[in-house]
């Protein structure tokens, strides 16, 4: 069982920059892929990052490829979205979700996921 508890969000202009954090709870962090999805008010939950257990791997959506980088340090159980260039259509609750699995193009399930961080990015 991992718990994922997010921070970091924020209220910012459009071309500013913000880093989210995900605390990761459980001794198998380590094992589980790890990313961010992420829900505007209206819309339906969607893919924004990924990396592999190792850190190898990274994939994006192709909406904040260029823009956001994702990363994690295994040594303190915690993942990390930095967000630059931001732009007013990044404003959602962004969560950070573990133990992801492909399932098309663009498109991952997830076995857990955190209770979200606002972001919201005004013009």
């Amino acid at each position: 069982q991992v718990q994922l508890v997010e921070s970091g969000g924020g209220s910012v202009q459009a071309g500013d920059s913000l880093r989210l954090s995900c605390a990761a709870s459980g001794r198998t962090f380590s094992t589980y892929s790890m990313g961010w999805f992420r829900q505007a008010p209206g819309k339906e939950r969607e893919f924004v990052a990924v990396i592999s257990r190792y850190g190898g791997g990274l994939y994006y959506a192709d909406s904040v490829k260029g823009r956001f980088t994702i990363s994690r340090d295994t040594a303190k159980n915690t993942v990390f979205l930095q967000m630059n260039g931001l732009k007013p259509e990044d404003t959602a609750l962004y969560y950070c979700v573990g133990d992801l699995k492909w399932v098309r193009p663009g498109e991952y399930e997830y076995t857990y996921c955190g209770q979200g961080t606002q972001v919201t990015v005004s013009s």
